[in-house]
């Protein structure tokens, strides 16, 4: 479980194809050296198993599912791409994001990516599929970046990005036509899973 607090980014050394995976290997600065084998890093809001890390070198590898590589944008990282990285939230930590899963529900593009006074204002495609899993003021997040969706239209949503989140996450090396990573609400998830049922039973 994280909250979508990015605690660092990392830098992609490669994406090895291995038939029908792949592994991904990153430098995560500091972070190396707090890693176990087997725990839980989100990357880019995707929730991946550490399978090796060097302290020294200050680098992490994972091993990614084709199902990973279908359903997220993890397949468009090239050496040098920027990720967001955040460890599994410890108990009894402070709470400040909104809870993520790590579990990728779709991929959005971005549609607007433009400067606002001090302000960033950041639009990305709602597939139809998709409508009713985000509401004004809820909770998105996006890339492993917990955020709030200030407007909610029939066929996308805008969140506002303040000066802080843009520099210390991957998101100034974002461009209009970019994939980003969602996943959405999970009580809104849920809610429209209870709902399906009831009517499936009426």
């Amino acid at each position: 479980m994280f909250t979508g607090l990015v605690e660092s980014t990392g830098t992609v050394l490669s994406l090895e194809p291995r038939g029908e995976s792949a592994r991904l290997t990153l430098n995560v600065g500091p972070m190396a050296a707090e890693l176990t084998q087997g725990e839980s890093v989100a990357v880019n809001g995707c929730c991946l198993t550490v399978t090796g890390f060097d302290p020294n070198e200050q680098t992490a590898s994972f091993d990614l599912l084709m199902q990973t590589l279908r359903v997220t944008s993890l397949g468009d990282l090239t050496s040098g791409s920027l990720v967001n990285l955040e460890r599994a939230m410890a108990m009894g930590a402070r709470f400040g994001g909104h809870l993520v899963q790590g579990h990728v529900d779709a991929t959005l593009r971005v549609l607007d990516w433009s400067l606002h006074g001090q302000d960033h204002r950041l639009e990305v495609e709602l597939p139809a599929e998709h409508r009713g899993l985000v509401i004004p003021k809820g909770s998105i997040c996006l890339d492993g970046i917990s955020l709030t969706a200030a407007e909610v239209t029939p066929t996308s949503v805008v969140c506002w990005i303040i000066p802080h989140t843009r520099q210390v996450t991957h998101l100034h090396t974002k461009q209009i036509g970019d994939r980003l990573n969602v996943e959405f609400d999970m009580l809104g998830k849920y809610v429209r899973e209870l709902v399906k049922a009831q009517l499936a039973q009426a």
